[in-house]
């Protein structure tokens, strides 16, 4: 008798637990390169997460660590959300490949998501979007605004996302403007608004009317505004408390649907690993409201442009394009495919200077 009524506290017991730890939420870490007040990249990371919150309620459980330095701050960043029980781990920038990788390798049973780059694991998976796309847009706008034909835009890192950008802006802008030219500031920082003004400055001095970024401050925008007569555009984030002048559009990230979808995956055991790569037609590059500076008819043609890469009528990088040094890459018509474009390190003909190592 005693026995059995052991056995039965214990078979009550048992269940207890496991219904409690069916209802346990799950556990979803950020892990980010900024802060995320900066306005632009961390930001929209962010209103991903908290869409997250809003879409599963106390079903889910989410933490992010800000300012995360890329490197070995990171993996010890990554580490520690996977010891205090993170069912899922998105690590947000370039830099933090090799650490994602690493830290998943110790934790099997733990899924990473790693925001921008190209290796993968069992339980890693990788995620972009064709910010190219947006360039593509605002090169549109920009040969066609420029004054001084000059065109400023201050790069990251010379990785194949900005890369990739830098020629997709370009291409575009020479298409309506045979006379425009670039010059490139290169930061070395995805943010640091004073390095970020600083190039702002440097690039305006040199004559550029235009200013494009790949970095992740409102400092550009400032930058701009406090010389007058300069065009700037959004980055990552719609940055409108800059417009209508000298912000006139912007691109905008929206993480949120996938982070809803991959979050739910786990949730419902159907997470695998894999790479997703979306762009304006499937919402995840948004261009920002086209500001009544911009001429009507300028503005038609760009969103004439945005509707033909949406619809997927027009390619970016549809030939005759050539490489910076003359040689062909792309004949008449022909479109590059994804896997140049993702290791795309060559500058496109009319582009002067060299990429730094």
């Amino acid at each position: 008798m005693k026995l059995t009524n052991l056995m039965t506290s214990a078979a009550v017991a048992f269940g207890l637990a496991t219904a409690a730890l069916a209802d346990d939420p799950t556990k979803v870490g950020f892990v980010y390169v900024g802060p995320v007040g900066d306005g632009g990249w961390t930001y929209e990371h962010d209103q991903g997460r908290k869409a997250v919150v809003a879409e599963f309620g106390d079903k889910v459980e989410t933490v992010y660590v800000e300012n995360v330095a890329e490197g070995p701050d990171a993996e010890r960043v990554i580490t520690q959300m996977a010891l205090q029980g993170a069912d899922l781990i998105f690590t947000t920038s370039f830099g933090y490949m090799d650490p994602t990788i690493n830290v998943a390798a110790k934790f099997p049973d733990v899924r990473f998501e790693h925001a921008t780059g190209y290796k993968q694991a069992d339980n890693v998976a990788t995620y972009s979007a064709r910010f190219y796309e947006g360039r593509a847009v605002q090169g549109t706008i920009a040969g066609n605004m420029t004054k001084s034909n000059i065109v400023g835009y201050i790069g990251s890192y010379p990785i194949p996302e900005v890369i990739r950008g830098i020629n997709a802006a370009y291409i575009h802008a020479k298409k309506v403007n045979p006379d425009v030219e670039f010059k490139i500031v290169w930061a070395f920082t995805w943010f640091d608004p004073a390095k970020e003004a600083d190039a702002a400055k440097v690039l305006i001095e040199q004559g550029a009317d235009v200013i494009l970024q790949h970095t992740d401050s409102t400092a550009p925008q400032a930058a701009a505004q406090a010389a007058g007569n300069v065009i700037t555009f959004g980055q990552a984030s719609d940055m409108a408390e800059y417009g209508p002048l000298p912000r006139v559009s912007s691109i905008i990230d929206d993480w949120a649907p996938y982070y809803i979808a991959r979050t739910k995956a786990v949730m419902d055991g159907t997470w695998t690993s894999g790479n997703t790569w979306d762009g304006i037609g499937a919402g995840m590059v948004g261009i920002g409201e086209i500001s009544d500076a911009v001429p009507a008819d300028v503005k038609e043609a760009a969103l004439a442009m945005k509707a033909a890469l949406a619809d997927g009528s027009y390619h970016a990088f549809t030939g005759p394009i050539n490489k910076q040094d003359g040689s062909a890459w792309l004949a008449e018509g022909e479109v590059a495919d994804d896997g140049t474009l993702a290791g795309m390190t060559f500058y496109v003909e009319g582009i002067e200077g060299d990429i730094p190592q």
